[in-house]
C-alpha cells in the first residue's frame, strides 16, 4: 500500500520494519531496527511541522512536546514536505518561515513540496 502522506508512510514503514525483527537473530535485527528508528524520526519531523503549521503552536512549544531543544526543531522542519520550501540558506525553518507558511495557508497559496533527499554516509573504499 502506498500513500502520498509522508507521516502515514513513515509510520507504516516503521511498523513493517519492527514486525520483521526476530529477536533470536540480533545481527539481522539491527538494520531493521535502524530503519525503524529513521522512520520514527521522520514521523516526528512531519508531526512537528503539522503542529506548528496547523495547530499554531510555537516552535518552542512543539520542541517541548517532542522532548527536543528549540534549536533542534528548525533543521527538522526543513526536512519535511510541509515546510521544506520555507527554509533559509542555513537549512533551517525559523519562526519567520512558519509565519509565512501560515499566511500562505490562510490565503490559499500554500503548496507543500518534497524536501531534498537526505545526505547518506558512504564509506570510503581503501583498495
Amino acid at each position: 500500500m502506498t500513500t502520498d502522506d509522508p507521516l502515514d508512510a513513515s509510520l507504516t514503514g516503521a511498523r513493517d520494519a519492527l514486525a520483521a525483527v526476530d529477536p533470536a537473530q540480533p545481527a539481522a535485527a539491527l538494520p531493521l531496527l535502524r530503519r525503524a528508528a529513521e522512520l520514527v524520526s521522520q514521523a516526528i519531523d512531519e508531526t512537528l511541522a503539522r503542529t506548528v503549521l496547523a495547530d499554531n503552536v510555537s516552535i518552542r512549544a512543539a520542541a517541548q512536546l517532542a522532548g527536543l531543544s528549540e534549536n533542534a526543531v528548525g533543521p527538522r522542519l526543513a526536512r519535511t514536505a510541509a515546510l521544506a520550501a520555507y527554509g533559509d540558506a542555513t537549512g533551517r525553518v525559523s519562526a519567520k518561515g512558519v509565519e509565512r507558511a501560515r499566511y500562505d495557508v490562510e490565503r490559499g497559496e500554500y503548496a507543500p513540496v518534497p524536501p531534498p533527499a537526505p545526505m547518506r554516509f558512504r564509506a570510503r573504499r581503501n583498495d
